[in-house]
């Protein structure tokens, strides 16, 4: 049987043999009750997420729905400073989807979440007729852990402090962009998908107490997810376009497409808000991991209002807002 059936979905021997044949060998279920038990001999705080994923196409140049639903539930945890642990992965699948690419995905699942150091402990499976289901979606939930000294939160945001980029931005969704619309470019561009708790781990490792809030800004971008910070804690936000990595390609990409980079998804990298007189000393250790290479100081916090604000090429000023709707939909 080389395609998903509607019986794959039915609860009966079809779906049994999905489960024991391709979902629980690759990810090394051993258990297959109604829900996981885990223990947690932790004394601190518990983080649990949950997201769901649709892109399309669910094959895209550096990963496809797989690696993205597990990547995106760990980076989730990470920035609010936990350890991920746990993943559970629900699956809808629509009838017809190929057998051989449902295993390439789990496949990618099992090894971003061993990339990663988390665990799949549970998961549901579902089959839509033809038509209804673009081939599959993935909702994941996520647990981990944190101690009690880490809390971070916009409240904690202060004039003066430092806004750090993890690396360059837009390069998932023009990558998804580029797939979807046959789109090609020289170099090409792949999806920055990836986990970032290693990362962020060692960062809080050693300056926790300075960091005020971390954030990964997947839908929307970088600018988006500054003016949820700048809404949040009512402080303005002054980034400096200069300062902004962009590769050559990505903004090429979107010079001829009429896209604004900074309101284009990202999947590998993180916004942090920390203070300044640490910010050097975390800059230097970002750019010894191979995630952080090119992380830089992209703006400040300058006031109380909620606003951001670019310093443009051109040496002016412009009002950065959320968009009324999603540049490219279907991205993540």
């Amino acid at each position: 049987m080389d395609r998903i059936l509607l019986g794959h979905g039915s609860g009966g021997k079809l779906m049994h043999e999905l489960i024991k044949k391709y979902i629980a060998p690759v990810f090394e279920l051993s258990s297959l009750m109604d829900s996981a038990v885990i223990s947690l001999n932790h004394s601190g705080k518990i983080a649990i997420t949950t997201d769901s994923y649709t892109v399309s196409p669910i094959f895209f140049p550096g990963g496809n729905i797989g690696d993205l639903a597990v990547n995106g539930t760990v980076n989730d945890l990470a920035v609010v400073g936990a350890t991920p642990l746990y993943l559970t992965a629900g699956f809808i699948l629509e009838e017809g989807l190929p057998m051989v690419d449902f295993e390439k995905i789990l496949k990618s699942i099992a090894a971003s979440a061993k990339k990663a150091g988390v665990k799949i402990v549970a998961g549901d499976t579902k089959v839509v007729d033809k038509g209804k289901g673009d081939g599959i979606f993935i909702n994941t939930s996520g647990v981990g852990i944190l101690s009690d000294n880490i809390e971070l939160s916009p409240m904690k945001v202060e004039i003066g402090d430092k806004v750090i980029l993890s690396g360059s931005i837009g390069n998932h969704g023009i990558a998804v962009m580029a797939e979807r619309n046959d789109f090609s470019f020289e170099p090409p561009v792949l999806s920055d998908t990836r986990a970032l708790n290693g990362l962020i781990n060692e960062i809080l490792q050693y300056f926790a107490p300075f960091i005020k809030i971390m954030r990964d800004p997947t839908r929307g971008g970088v600018a988006t997810t500054l003016k949820e910070i700048a809404i949040d804690s009512g402080k303005d936000i002054l980034i400096y376009e200069n300062s902004i990595p962009v590769h050559d390609t990505v903004k090429g990409a979107c010079d001829l497409l009429g896209l604004d980079p900074l309101f284009v998804a990202n999947e590998g990298i993180f916004i942090a808000v920390v203070k300044p007189e640490v910010t050097e000393e975390i800059l230097t250790l970002m750019k010894k991991h191979p995630f952080g290479i090119e992380s830089t100081i992209i703006g400040e916090v300058t006031g109380q209002g909620g606003k951001v604000l670019l310093k443009t090429l051109i040496g002016g000023t412009r009002m950065v807002d959320m968009l009324p709707g999603e540049q490219l939909p279907r991205i993540c």
